[in-house]
């Protein structure tokens, strides 16, 4: 399996010869860091996309993606209501309307849980206003354009193999001790959204316990709404309180071997 980081949360993922996304999302402005050269032509080829929540961060892209190839899109009624508005035909929408959906694709199996958005705090809210200044009337209509909805999270399972993307962290312990029951090999846990998103991403190592960690959606994505995550207090405790789980820092675009 290959696993290539696109930035944000969104993810391409290589099985043998079938390709999948999961919240792929490529658009950038130019004081975005680190910079997003990929195109939506150029991961057209994946059979299925797996999108978290319905936000622009982790949508936005979709329908120009699908517009290139031939994919097939899994995701909330929120969600799938925002694409088919952007011109994206219903008949290639699955929508998640239960928690514990699965589909088998052959080479992988995808499951989607109920989760939810993590909680902007006060301080994190306060400093976004201030960096968006009299730009707010006009950036925040991006926001409102791509509502939430249900949010997922995404267990695949590649031969004996299992890999679990959250897309935000707003999980409660209820439902990390539920997933606990079934520890997933490698973690994928965001970055984004909270004053101590630090703190708030070891709890899901803590309880998860997988054999390999990877922080993403810690980029600038796009400033003056984003900014950069310092992931180095999580690493350091994950490596001090769970030396056997290892932490793999990914640059954009990188790929990886699994």
């Amino acid at each position: 399996m290959k696993l290539q980081w696109l930035g944000t949360a969104g993810f391409k993922v290589e099985v043998g010869d079938r390709v999948f996304l999961i919240d792929p999302y490529l658009s950038r402005n130019a004081q975005a860091r680190p910079v997003q050269s990929m195109q939506p032509a150029e991961i057209a080829g994946a059979g299925q996309i797996f999108i978290t929540h319905g936000h622009f961060d982790h949508l936005h892209d979709v329908p120009a993606i699908m517009a290139s190839g031939s994919s097939t899109v899994y995701c909330s009624e929120t969600a799938a209501a925002t694409l088919m508005r952007e011109g994206v035909d219903g008949s290639r929408i699955t929508t998640v309307g239960s928690d514990g959906f699965a589909a088998n694709f052959g080479a992988y199996r995808a499951e989607a849980f109920f989760s939810r958005h993590v909680k902007f705090d006060i301080p994190l809210v306060a400093r976004t206003l201030w960096r968006i200044g009299p730009r707010y009337r006009r950036l925040s209509g991006m926001h409102r354009g791509y509502p939430v909805g249900q949010v997922l999270s995404w267990r695949f399972t590649i031969g004996g193999y299992t890999m679990h993307h959250f897309g935000s962290g707003g999980s409660p312990p209820e439902e990390l001790e539920r997933l606990a029951a079934h520890p997933p090999d490698l973690l994928l846990v965001p970055l984004q959204g909270h004053s101590h998103i630090c703190d708030i991403a070891f709890e899901y190592v803590r309880v998860l316990r997988p054999r390999m960690v990877i922080p993403h959606h810690q980029d600038d994505f796009y400033p003056p709404i984003s900014t950069a995550v310092d992931v180095s207090p999580f690493v350091k405790k994950v490596r001090e309180n769970f030396p056997g789980t290892e932490v793999k820092i990914m640059a954009i675009n990188e790929t990886i071997t699994l």
